[in-house]
């Protein structure tokens, strides 16, 4: 059975102010799933976590207009809502993980490459990949 909150429940949960729910809800990032006899608004499981993605994608610079639009097209191409969070969280992850290479970035240059090869003995063929392809989309071009 799916579970509801109440707005100070899903704020607690989420770590987010009322009030930062309540302009999101505003700006249409969210909207209640349902409304009680007495009017108060209940938000499901899935409004918690499409908050928190809201949060994530804050912390990594989206604006809240970028935000809403990404989901809007998300939307769009499905309605289903595991498409749309397994797109949302790759996103998300991608963006992160772009970010941290970013910051790596200047280390790895004063590697050796044996050094390199070294350290990429340590993950997976696919992320060895990911890094790679990343790193030649930000101008680094191939480590290996």
């Amino acid at each position: 059975m799916e579970k509801f909150y109440r707005i100070g429940e899903l704020a607690k949960l989420s770590d987010v102010s009322q009030r930062t729910i309540d302009y999101y809800t505003k700006l249409g990032l969210l909207e209640p799933d349902k409304r009680s006899d007495k009017n108060y608004r209940y938000y499901s499981d899935e409004t918690l976590s499409r908050l928190k993605r809201i949060e994530t994608m804050k912390k990594e610079k989206y604006t809240l207009e970028e935000i809403k639009i990404a989901f809007e097209q998300l939307d769009k191409v499905s309605h289903n809502g595991q498409v749309t969070d397994k797109l949302t969280s790759l996103q998300v992850h991608m963006h992160q993980l772009e970010k941290e290479l970013k910051e790596l970035s200047p280390m790895i240059d004063q590697l050796k490459p044996n050094q390199i090869k070294q350290a990429f003995k340590f993950i997976t063929p696919q992320s060895a990949a990911c890094i790679e392809a990343i790193l030649i989309l930000l101008g680094k071009g191939p480590l290996l």
